[in-house]
């Protein structure tokens, strides 16, 4: 069972196959590395380029750029009045500054949180701040939390865009697990929680992240920022050894045990243009109250 992204309007990929994709990002068309792509690709010389990432064989890559700006935004509806809007630019090791997948959670926090008075949320290794500007944009305050500051600045450019009030996210620059700890110690509560955590990174002080290893006591020390009033936790994978199934195994096993609630699983994808294929693109786990 997958679920996939159908209605990101300024977002497509257009054919993928020998481990690449082509896509396009609002008026400029990508190609780029995708290890879920094994089969051959169809239309290869279909489409006129702004830019390629090149694998090196030693790891990484680098950029070509044929005709693409340094910036240029695109932007997901989240219904007929908000919009989350992304500030892009080709970074290292392949990334533009937004997951395409991911809209099927923006859009399910969005729907979800809509609905409810006051709430706050806590996006852990928040990236450039898609699901934080949609929960903004539902009406919850949001704490935003990253190891990077750049990524954070990154995303306040997005919140600015996306005409999010000022007053709705408190950016954090810090280690994700201690930044919960110390919510913890602080006693805070939230009704809302996101991971999508790398399979393996670096705090602000050298703090090592490795997901085999850590996020079981994460998710454990997490329950503790949840009560019984606490509505979602939301859990994303792109490591393959953490299938939808395993993070459902978790969540269920720690959340469910303690607060009852269900869990629903599955992989994320994209749909494919030229040949209707759903694209794997990573797992998401979803606990709710």
């Amino acid at each position: 069972m997958m679920e996939y992204v159908n209605d990101f309007k300024m977002y497509q990929v257009l054919d993928c196959g020998d481990f690449e994709k082509i896509e396009q990002f609002g008026n400029y068309i990508l190609k780029r590395p995708d290890p879920q792509a094994i089969w051959h690709m169809k239309n290869k010389n279909k489409y006129t380029l702004n830019a390629i990432y090149h694998r090196s064989s030693k790891g990484g890559g680098e950029w070509e750029f044929i005709d693409l700006p340094n910036t240029w935004q695109i932007s997901y509806d989240l219904d007929n009045n908000k919009k989350i809007v992304f500030n892009l630019k080709p970074f290292s090791f392949k990334h533009t500054g937004v997951f395409p997948e991911q809209a099927v959670n923006w859009k399910w926090m969005y729907n979800l949180i809509k609905n409810h008075n006051e709430m706050n949320i806590l996006n852990l290794f928040a990236y450039t701040g898609g699901a934080t500007i949609a929960c903004a944009l539902a009406g919850a305050n949001v704490t935003h939390v990253d190891a990077s500051k750049g990524m954070v600045n990154w995303a306040k450019e997005n919140a600015l865009s996306s005409n999010v009030p000022n007053d709705k996210i408190r950016w954090i620059i810090d280690d994700c697990k201690k930044f919960v700890e110390k919510e913890i110690r602080r006693e805070k509560k939230y009704q809302g929680i996101i991971l999508d955590p790398p399979s393996y990174g670096r705090g602000p002080n050298n703090e090592i992240w490795k997901i085999e290893n850590d996020i079981y006591d994460l998710i454990f020390l997490l329950s503790k920022l949840l009560d019984n009033n606490s509505l979602f936790l939301l859990l994303n994978s792109y490591t393959t050894g953490l299938q939808a199934s395993v993070m459902e195994y978790m969540l269920s096993d720690i959340l469910c045990e303690k607060f009852g609630g269900t869990v629903y699983s599955t992989e994320i994808g994209l749909k494919v243009k030229d040949t209707d294929l759903i694209l794997p693109e990573g797992a998401t786990s979803r606990w709710k109250n």
